[in-house]
């Protein structure tokens, strides 16, 4: 395990999620890995209950002013992570659909410094209840994102994945309505280190997922065209066509 000091930050990005987001935080372990969890949410403009619940759950809230999208409260609770000096950190949706228990899976890999950036993959083991359209819908893009990345990827539009303090960081989402591909992409450009751990995965009981799949197909393949054809990796980064297709991980840090 990491010598490395500080919490695991976890934070859940919710919007209008009152009804969920109390038994989210409730099932987050109180450690992981031998830190302390600290659970943040970043509470995008909902017009719920969502703040209140959160908070009296025992979770810490950032409260934007107005709606800006899945993609802003994602940006937004890395920053807030690298600013606690977290020595991971970990997200996940706050819809009952992951499973904030299984947090150690995930961080465990940044920890023993197997990885850079781990995603929970609903495809890799684990009981999981998905309708089928989401299944097929899953199953192109994951295979299409993979093509692009040059890198066997189960699950690219996980919402359930973790970071090192060195990734969260330097990752940079360009996109406001969304993160799942342009974060991928971006971080394996910079070279960082990539793993899937299995997770489960049920589907939500209730509210309404923000994802329809004409609406986010129109808004996030511009955004991928927009991640490929961005600046050059940092020094001591990698190129996207660089990368060697490997099982489950890429090996390059930094």
């Amino acid at each position: 395990m990491s010598d490395a000091t500080g919490p695991v930050v976890l934070f859940l990005p919710a919007r209008n999620e009152g009804a969920t987001v109390g038994e989210v935080i409730r099932r987050a372990p109180s450690t992981a890995g031998g830190h302390p969890v600290l659970c943040l949410v970043i509470d995008d403009g909902s017009s719920d209950a969502t703040a209140d619940v959160a908070s009296q759950a025992g979770a810490e809230v950032i409260s934007l002013e107005a709606p800006l999208g899945l993609g802003a409260a994602v940006r937004r609770g890395l920053s807030e992570a690298v600013a606690r000096d977290a020595v991971a950190v970990a997200f996940c949706d706050a819809d009952r659909e992951y499973d904030p228990a299984e947090l150690e899976t995930l961080v465990t890999e940044i920890l023993a410094g197997r990885a850079d950036y781990v995603v929970g993959s609903r495809f890799s083991g684990g009981p999981r209840r998905m309708r089928v359209h989401r299944m097929l819908g899953n199953w192109v893009l994951s295979r299409l994102l993979s093509l692009v990345a040059g890198v066997h990827i189960s699950d690219g539009q996980s919402g359930y994945r973790a970071l090192s303090r060195q990734a969260a960081a330097a990752a940079e989402v360009i996109h406001d309505f969304n993160y799942a591909q342009v974060l991928t992409l971006d971080l394996l450009a910079k070279g960082f280190a990539y793993r899937e751990v299995p997770i489960s995965y049920s589907y939500r009981a209730s509210g309404r997922s923000f994802v329809r799949p004409i609406p986010y197909l129109l808004r996030v393949i511009p955004a991928v065209i927009r991640e490929l054809n961005g600046p050059p990796a940092p020094s001591g980064g990698q190129d996207l066509a660089s990368l060697s297709p490997l099982p489950h991980a890429t090996r390059r840090r930094p």
